[in-house]
């Protein structure tokens, strides 16, 4: 029975040096984009003034940039924002101005064009905040990390826990590759998504992990790569069902969520598809290189106090 079971799983494994070469040319290439194009950092990170203001017909983003120019706004960014309505303008920080007044200053040269406008929201983040935040947030990801590889090493063994940190480096390097790619704005809401990514993709990753280490002792005959086999086979379902309805929901945050969770919904998207991947072809691979055994596995066996004297 137990043979057969293997015999009917999923040959996962046999795709692993195709996997093995995707996931290093898409690593390298996301290395490759933030060491150039680096992160669009948002208003939380690199702070300053975000201004929002609405128009009444579809808004000339040329014209608006030339018009914020023309005023002294040289260095703002100006984007659509949830509609063709809505612009979103950000700007560097003035020492010594307070952004009330600059938010003035930027409606008052908007409205010297002949137009409509209204000013919806502004916020204001000091640069000193905002590189606080950005040393915070890595730090965040980094304690996570480490605190993983240490809860898996002593929850299960440590080959199994390096798998499970290099598919959540795997993970984020990915994610943040994408927003880097992309030009996505990075603020704290996709960063809570990270880290909700670093989450999901361990809760997988465990439930893989220990179906892995009940199969290698319960199965007596089989080699590892056949195990590992039908371990994944046999939390596909699982699987497949988390992923789907977790992916129902985002793809309702994504489309009608307002432009305010569009970057958490995307980073989470991705990450949930990725996470799933990197469970099945990044952790279980990388403790299958490093040679997983019944032998590891195996509960360590307490010798019994009088057990090795000779029976009367």
């Amino acid at each position: 029975m137990q043979f057969l079971k293997m015999k009917e799983s999923v040959d996962f494994m046999s795709m692993r040096v195709p996997a093995m070469i995707l996931s290093g040319i898409l690593i390298v290439g996301s290395l490759f984009s933030l060491a150039t194009n680096q992160l669009n950092w948002g208003l939380d990170f690199t702070g300053g003034t975000l201004i929002e203001v609405g128009y009444d017909k579809p808004a000339q983003l040329d014209e608006i940039r030339k018009q914020l120019d023309t005023a002294g706004f040289g260095d703002a960014v100006v984007q659509n924002f949830g509609s063709s309505e809505d612009v979103l303008i950000r700007l560097a920080p003035r020492e010594g101005v307070k952004a009330v007044d600059i938010g003035d200053q930027v409606l008052k040269s908007l409205r010297e064009g002949g137009d409509n406008v209204d000013m919806r929201r502004i916020e204001f983040v000091g640069p000193n905040v905002g590189e606080e935040l950005t040393e915070q947030g890595g730090l965040a990801m980094l304690v996570a990390l480490l605190c993983i590889l240490m809860y898996v090493a002593m929850r299960f063994e440590w080959r199994f826990a390096l798998g499970s940190v290099t598919a959540l480096a795997h993970d984020v390097i990915l994610t943040l590759g994408l927003f880097s790619v992309l030009q996505l704005e990075f603020d704290l809401t996709v960063l809570a998504a990270v880290l909700a990514v670093i989450g999901y993709s361990l809760n997988d990753t465990i439930v893989v992990s220990d179906r892995i280490r009940e199969n290698f002792r319960k199965i007596r005959k089989g080699e590892p790569v056949d195990i590992i086999n039908t371990s994944l086979t046999q939390t596909l379902n699982r699987t497949i069902i988390t992923s789907l309805t977790t992916i129902l929901v985002l793809l309702a945050l994504f489309f009608k969520g307002g432009a305010l969770i569009h970057g958490f919904a995307t980073a989470l998207l991705f990450g949930v598809v990725i996470g799933t991947y990197s469970s099945i072809y990044v952790a279980s691979l990388v403790a299958l290189m490093l040679g997983i055994s019944k032998e590891d596995l195996m509960p360590t066996e307490v010798e019994k106090e009088g057990a090795d004297l000779d029976p009367l």
